[in-house]
C-alpha cells in the first residue's frame, strides 16, 4: 500500500481548494480550457507552484514511442487533470494512472467541474506500489 505523505495530503488540500474556489466562482458549464486558465490563475493567487501542459515521455521497452501533457503538475509532485464531464469513467482514471507510471509519482486529482458542488467532481488517484 501506497502511504501518502503529510505535506502532501496539505498539498491536495490547497489544490482542492483552489478548485472549490474557481467553480464556486465561474460554475460548470465552460470548456475544460476556461478552467484551466482559471485554475493556473488561483494557483498563482495562492503561491501554488505548477507547471502548466508539462509534457510526459512515453517509453515501451526502453524505446520513446509518445508523448503526453499534463494539464498541471504540482510541485513537482502532484498530477492534475482537468475535465468537464458528465461523470468519471474508468478510462479518466486510467489516463492519471498512466501518467503516475510514466512519471514515478504516487498521487494524482481528477478534477471535474460539470458539477453542482465541486466536492462530487473530485477523484484521487494513488499508483499502488504494487504497480510500479
Amino acid at each position: 500500500m501506497t502511504v501518502i505523505p503529510d505535506d502532501l495530503n496539505r498539498l491536495v488540500e490547497r489544490v482542492i481548494g483552489a478548485a472549490i474556489e474557481v467553480h464556486r466562482a465561474l460554475g460548470p458549464g465552460y470548456l475544460e480550457k476556461t478552467y484551466e486558465e482559471a485554475m493556473a490563475h488561483e494557483f498563482g493567487l495562492c503561491t501554488i507552484v505548477f507547471a502548466r501542459q508539462h509534457p510526459v515521455a512515453v517509453v515501451y521497452k526502453g524505446h520513446p514511442c509518445g508523448d503526453g501533457k499534463l494539464d498541471f503538475l504540482v510541485e513537482d509532485r502532484l498530477i492534475i487533470e482537468l475535465k468537464t464531464i458528465d461523470r468519471f469513467g474508468d478510462i479518466h482514471t486510467a489516463q492519471v494512472m498512466a501518467y503516475l507510471k510514466a512519471t514515478g509519482l504516487d498521487l494524482g486529482l481528477l478534477l471535474n467541474f460539470n458539477v453542482p458542488a465541486m466536492r462530487d467532481g473530485v477523484k484521487r488517484v494513488i499508483r499502488s506500489s504494487k504497480n510500479p
